[in-house]
């Protein structure tokens, strides 16, 4: 799911100016071929590219929301057909490769493939800063330290390196998006269904990956690790366990395990939509909690993302990024610490004064708002963006070539800029 996303910005006044006369090319009258049917054409040449897609000047026209789902359709079909053909050895030989980098991985099917896919929940071994053959039996551990429910893939990872931090490391995002997109590419795996889960050093990069990377998830579990210096804000949309022994004294885990559930009760007290979460001190236990702790896949089980949430709450971490659910920043823009708070109202896109980035890019769909309908975007409670978007299957190669994910597929884009506010000085 990398999303490194380039957009020419069009300024409001002038696509408000040039509105009336902007209609989906299969309206006009006098039209030739439509754009899906040129996609169609050049989607069968031996040389296209997806990549290259958005260059060509038929998916800079403007499509109906009928058009642009099927244009969704027609590029995904053709860009999961290659994937499948570059990744079927990764996948079968269950071993992922990216750079200097191998992440082996094993797996267990339970039950039959659901009608809408199946389950996947990823659990990360502990071990960390020890030898080789420490977190190779950690890992064969955590091959078979849980189960889950029929209609499920368990899929238990072997870390990349064997670091302290051998789940929080950048290289951990790359590698977890590659593989949930092998998984929904190879084992039916419904993208809206990925749960993500650890124990120890494990249940370290739960604390951090979760937060930093909830878009990719359904719901989490941490066991029995450290947050370090993780934030919990950007856990506004995904519902998240904290387990922990009473007695896991180690770094303090049990202290501040119950420190971190209570920063997302008060999350969770200031926004009662947002901030699902539940903690639980295991009496007696240390770090070992007798595998009370699998109650989480049940907890989890409840829950399915929603690749739009109305409103985002983006905080930034040392490992930064350039989107998030709906919302990108220009690419080389990220910053360690940024914020970001947006909301949809209605046709209403508001972005909270506490936001940092000074331009916001807004990637829309049909499933967050009306695109036939303008749409408004405030800042500083200030109007700074007036406009009935454009959707085009130039937007929607680009959304599926960065994350080729159906449901999270968006049509159309806006740029945004922070206004200039005058202080009164009193």
């Amino acid at each position: 799911m990398l999303r490194l996303i380039t957009i020419t910005l069009i300024t409001a006044s002038t696509i408000s100016l040039a509105a009336d006369n902007l209609k989906p090319l299969d309206e006009h009258p006098h039209n030739i071929s439509s754009p899906i049917t040129q996609l169609e054409q050049w989607l069968a040449k031996p040389d296209s590219n997806i990549a290259e897609l958005q260059n060509q000047p038929f998916a800079a026209q403007p499509v109906t929301a009928k058009q642009a789902k099927k244009a969704a359709n027609i590029i995904w079909k053709s860009l999961t057909a290659t994937l499948k053909t570059q990744r079927k050895d990764e996948w079968n030989n269950k071993k992922i490769t990216i750079g200097d980098k191998s992440m082996p991985f094993g797996y267990t099917l339970f039950g039959k493939t659901p009608k809408d896919g199946r389950s996947l929940y990823i659990s990360m071994h502990g071990g960390g800063g020890a030898p080789a053959r420490v977190n190779d039996s950690q890992w064969n551990n955590q091959k078979k330290l849980y189960k889950t429910p029929d209609g499920s893939i368990y899929l238990a990872p072997r870390a990349p390196t064997d670091a302290w931090n051998l789940w929080h490391q950048a290289h951990i995002d790359n590698f977890f998006d590659r593989l949930i997109q092998d998984a929904a590419l190879f084992a039916d795996v419904n993208p809206n269904k990925v749960y993500l889960m650890g124990y120890s050093a494990g249940g370290d990069g739960v604390y951090q990956l979760a937060p930093r990377i909830p878009d990719r998830f359904a719901a989490a579990s941490m066991m029995a690790g450290h947050p370090n210096e993780t934030s919990p804000l950007g856990l506004r949309n995904l519902p998240f366990m904290v387990w922990c022994g009473e007695k896991d004294a180690a770094y303090k885990r049990n202290e501040i395990a119950k420190q971190f559930g209570e920063k997302l009760d008060q999350l969770q007290k200031d926004d009662p939509e947002g901030y699902i979460h539940q903690t639980t001190i295991v009496k007696g236990a240390g770090h070992w909690m007798n595998l009370k702790d699998a109650a989480a896949v049940k907890w989890m089980a409840k829950y399915q993302r929603n690749p739009f949430p109305k409103k985002i709450v983006w905080h930034q971490d040392d490992v930064t990024h350039d989107s998030f659910y709906w919302v990108s920043v220009p690419v080389g823009t990220a910053k360690t610490d940024d914020e970001v708070y947006i909301e949809v109202t209605g046709q209403t896109i508001n972005i909270d004064e506490k936001t940092t980035p000074s331009t916001l890019i807004v990637n829309l769909s049909d499933k967050l708002l009306d695109l036939d309908k303008p749409v408004k975007v405030t800042w500083y409670a200030k109007e700074v963006y007036k406009v009935t978007p454009k959707r085009t299957i130039a937007a929607i190669a680009d959304s599926l070539n960065k994350d080729p994910d159906k449901t999270t597929t968006t049509t159309a884009t806006i740029t945004v800029t922070k206004p200039i506010v005058s202080k009164t000085v009193k």
